[in-house]
Parts: structure tokens; sequence; C-alpha cells
């Protein structure tokens, strides 16, 4: 069972290419993927191999005191950083697409947000290259600023991953000893120079987490947006927002004792 499985009901809602969806938490589901998402979220700043070997060689506080380094120490930050992270893992269970890089590896400084797209999501339908361009907020109280500025994001560019965003990911995966990475990150960085695909091919998602629940402005955006592409439009409701972040990240820091 998946991780918004278990966490969250979901309603959705599709029509033609646009699809609402919005997400409450289960009784008792945060509980349930606690040590789940702590992990998760582990996992987006360095390899869990790599954080098990820490422990290994220097002790479970030293460890965690290496992994700390890597995350947010701030309230914007962290809740930037868990915004990015919830719509990866969305991404890759409710759609099914890869999102092949974990970009917060990369990050300049802890707090620092990084540039460009949020998330990007490949895979192929068929032999053809398919995309998935990703705008993610994190939000105590939601509203149409934020929601109308995330648009704006995914629309430039004419709606194309920025080249800088889609070069990075792709060069990413050339490093891999992976054969099928190597060979997505070919294709990828044929696409920063060819601009072939589609529009068809390169979908949308506006992914936001807020404390208020989906603002209107979220149903209004969608029904204005165009229908030559994919447009996923998705909020997860957390009512205690700031403080279910200061809780995960707690988690995610301590990696026991010894």
């Amino acid at each position: 069972m998946g991780l918004y499985e278990k966490w969250c009901e979901s309603i959705k809602e599709n029509d033609e290419r646009k699809y609402y969806w919005t997400y409450v938490e289960k009784d008792g589901g945060r509980d349930d993927i606690r040590e789940d998402l702590a992990e998760t979220i582990r996992s987006h700043y360095d390899r869990l191999e790599r954080i098990a070997d820490d422990v290994g060689r220097l002790g479970y506080k030293v460890a965690a005191k290496i992994l700390s380094e890597a995350m947010p120490n701030t309230p914007k930050g962290r809740s930037g950083d868990l915004g990015e992270i919830l719509a990866t893992e969305l991404v890759e269970e409710e759609i099914g697409m890869r999102v092949p890089v974990r970009r917060l590896r990369y990050k300049d400084g802890r707090n620092m947000a990084m540039r460009g797209d949020d998330f990007i999501g490949a895979g192929y339908q068929g032999n053809k290259l398919w995309l998935l361009k990703g705008e993610a907020k994190s939000n105590q109280k939601l509203g149409k600023t934020t929601v109308t500025a995330a648009r704006k994001v995914l629309d430039r560019d004419n709606g194309r991953c920025t080249p800088d965003s889609l070069l990075f990911v792709a060069n990413r995966l050339l490093e891999s000893n992976d054969a099928g990475d190597n060979a997505l990150g070919r294709d990828l960085r044929d696409e920063v120079g060819l601009k072939s695909m589609r529009a068809d091919r390169i979908d949308h998602m506006l992914f936001t987490v807020s404390g208020n629940g989906p603002h209107a402005s979220l149903k209004e955006n969608l029904e204005a947006a165009g229908v030559n592409r994919d447009h996923y439009v998705v909020n997860i409701h957390v009512e205690d927002h700031q403080d279910f972040i200061a809780a995960m990240y707690l988690e995610a820091e301590d990696l026991g004792d010894d």
C-alpha cells in the first residue's frame, strides 16, 4: 500500500484532460505513515544506503548530524522542500511516472530554494518520451495569488520544462550506472536541443499542500487552462500545516541511538 493510500482519503474529478484531486488525512492516517514518510524525507536528501554507512562507521548521533546539515532548519525552507517531496511521491504513486532525480540532494545551501522547475516527471508511452512539468506550493493559508503565480511558472517557456531544469536531470541520469537511466538522460538532452516534443506530451501539475484546504482559485485556475495537454491540480489538506512539517522533520532527523 502506498503512502497516499494509507494516509489520505481522496476525491478525484476529471473532465477530458483536466484532473482535480483533493486529499484529506484519514483518522489515524498520519500515525500509519509517520515512519515511512520520515524515511522518504531522508531519501530525498541523501541515499539511504549512504546514511546507513554513516551509522555503521560513526554511530547514530554523528550520522544524524551529517543528515541534518543537508536539511533546511527554517520553517519556510522545510515547508517548500516538503511540498516538493510530497509532490514527487504523488506523481510516482498516483500517475506512475518517474521523477528520476531527487534534486534536493543537490541544493547549494540547506535553506536555499532551488531554481528551475520544482519537479519533472518522465517516462515513455510506447517508444515516445512523455514529460510532466510540476510546480509545488506549501502554505499554511493558500490563496489566489499563490495559485496564479504557480500557473504562470508552468506556462513559461511555452509550457515546456525549462532547459536548465531538463539538462540538470539529464546530466544526473547520464552519471548513473544504470543503462535505462542513461538512455532517458540522452533523450532528455536531445529534447533540450531539438525541442521536438509536442505540447500534448508535456503535462502540467500544480501541486499544493495547505492548512486551509483547496482554495476556490484552484478549480477556477484549472477550468481556465487549455486542453492541449493533461493538467493535474492537486491539494493535500493538512490542517495543522506548520506543526505537521516541524514534527516530520524532527522525525526524519532522528535516526535512533546507540
